[in-house]
């Protein structure tokens, strides 16, 4: 299929109260293990990029070969650029084939934040283009970007609300306890919180930071309104240990077929689990 639109994704899931599952890439293998994976579960999917992984792979690659894994199989994508705080990489994004994106302006004081948001959504909706927001600062690791544990906020529901308003996003990302990378202890997400937020803000959840938090975690905050849940640190752990392990069983492999065909295998279980947590599976013959 051709590669759609991230908001026609999650309005289904919202509809359906369930989520679509976003998965961060890095490579040609975490490219067809999402795809794959998403394919076996007949799950729509979104693929995410970093700056990070845009600056490795190349903005012009991953859109060619996201585009050309999406013609390949019969199942909704979408490919979306995740906590971009650049309007031109966004504007680069955009010229190769990603269908949303996510202006990151957290860092900046709220006028700031809006001015920014507002400018993207303005360009990116007259394309055609879906626009990500966040309010509230997600603690942990993202690429280059750390937010310690006293900087990191909490979103609040009223803000939320303006900031929709003010900025015209199409989706809110919001901060109710989780954090990018892996925990060290079980993270206490604040339900509650998502709760006010959800009823008083008119456009869909998103969920950042959901590797490492408990299944029936995942399952109550989608229970409540979040309807994208955002996956990166839970694939690279398993790729990273399929590649060691591979080398584990051979110190002399050198064949990259090998090991990085282990790490997709890996990945791609991984991607299915996701999936099914996140109850989207069979979702896609509904497109």
């Amino acid at each position: 299929m051709p590669l759609v639109s991230s908001l026609e994704l999650i309005k289904k899931a919202k509809e359906k109260k369930v989520a679509i599952a976003a998965f961060n890439i890095h490579n040609l293998e975490t490219i067809q293990a999402v795809i794959e994976g998403a394919s076996e579960e007949r799950a729509p999917v979104i693929i995410q990029t970093t700056p990070g992984t845009l600056k490795h792979a190349g903005i012009e690659y991953i859109g060619v070969i996201v585009k050309k894994a999406a013609d390949m199989y019969n199942i909704p994508v979408a490919l979306h650029v995740d906590h971009c705080p650049s309007f031109n990489t966004i504007v680069q994004c955009i010229k190769n084939n990603y269908t949303s994106v996510m202006i990151d302006g957290a860092n900046l004081e709220y006028e700031e934040n809006v001015k920014l948001v507002k400018r993207v959504t303005d360009m990116a909706h007259a394309v055609g283009i879906q626009v990500e927001g966040e309010i509230g600062r997600i603690g942990g690791v993202e690429d280059d970007m750390f937010v310690n544990s006293d900087e990191a906020a909490l979103t609040i529901p009223s803000e939320a609300k303006k900031f929709v308003e003010d900025t015209g996003i199409d989706t809110l990302a919001i901060a109710i306890g989780t954090a990018h990378g892996m925990y060290k202890g079980e993270p206490k997400l604040d339900f509650d919180r998502l709760s006010a937020i959800e009823a008083i803000v008119d456009v869909p959840l998103v969920l950042h930071g959901a590797s490492g938090v408990p299944d029936d975690s995942i399952k109550e905050a989608i229970k409540r309104g979040i309807a994208k849940i955002n996956i990166a640190t839970e694939l690279k752990n398993p790729m990273a240990e399929a590649i060691a392990g591979t080398f584990a069983k051979n110190k002399e492999e050198n064949d990259p077929r090998n090991y990085m065909g282990a790490a997709r295998e890996a990945v791609k279980e991984v991607v299915k689990k996701k999936i099914r947590l996140c109850g989207s599976s069979g979702l896609a013959d509904e497109f």
